[in-house]
């Protein structure tokens, strides 16, 4: 097979983006599902569970963003098929939360479009930068995932058995993704670029909860 030129990996860039926020993505694996029935939900129980996937629903939006952008900067072979790899798991729990969010009757942000171009600008400046970096964005970006799905196991309703099967395993992967960008040779970033992700992270997900 022809390796694909730079047209070739815009065009197949700017299919995913289309994908991502216009698209319905196909999960690979079953969603995540617990032996035992949770109780019933209130009205407020599935609004409140139903903002806080849609969160988590951003949050892979933007996941999507950082590895297809990370994919396409990178000139490393091996690397390029890690990136893919870690996108296509990433599309698990894009298809996993989505469904989830119509389960609860709620909707997807009306936002996104604009989060994962933001997401994409940002990964694609780290990947430009030098893929040891580009890996500390991933690192970084992973662990504060695992911080906020913790958040959320907190916050979701006891009863709502079927969310934290899946904020759970995403939980799982995300430190997977983290521990494998490390192991590729992650740079470790500045304190002052982590407070800023921290930032922006939090204004995603407050805005995020509402719109």
């Amino acid at each position: 097979m022809p390796a694909l030129t730079p047209l070739d990996r815009l065009l197949v860039s700017a299919d995913n983006a289309l994908r991502t926020v216009f698209g319905n993505a196909v999960a690979g694996r079953p969603t995540p599902q617990v032996a035992e029935e949770g109780s019933a939900l209130s009205d407020e129980d599935k609004r409140e569970a139903a903002a806080l996937m849609r969160v988590n629903h951003v949050g892979e939006v933007c996941a999507q963003a950082l590895y297809t952008a990370a994919a396409l900067a990178t000139r490393d072979e091996q690397l390029k098929a890690h990136f893919e790899q870690a996108a296509r798991e990433e599309t698990d729990h894009l298809a996993w939360t989505k469904q989830r969010i119509d389960e609860l009757g709620g909707r997807t942000s009306l936002l996104n479009p604009l989060w994962y171009a933001g997401a994409f600008a940002i990964g694609l400046a780290a990947g430009r930068a030098g893929d040891k970096w580009s890996l500390g964005f991933v690192v970084e970006t992973e662990r504060q995932v695992e911080q906020h799905l913790d958040s959320h196991m907190a916050r979701l309703p006891q009863g709502d058995t079927a969310s934290r099967a899946i904020v759970e395993q995403m939980r799982d992967d995300e430190i997977r993704h983290g521990a494998a960008a490390r192991d590729a040779g992650a740079a470790s970033l500045p304190a002052p670029i982590q407070g800023l992700m921290r930032l922006a992270a939090r204004v995603m997900t407050t805005t995020a909860h509402r719109v």
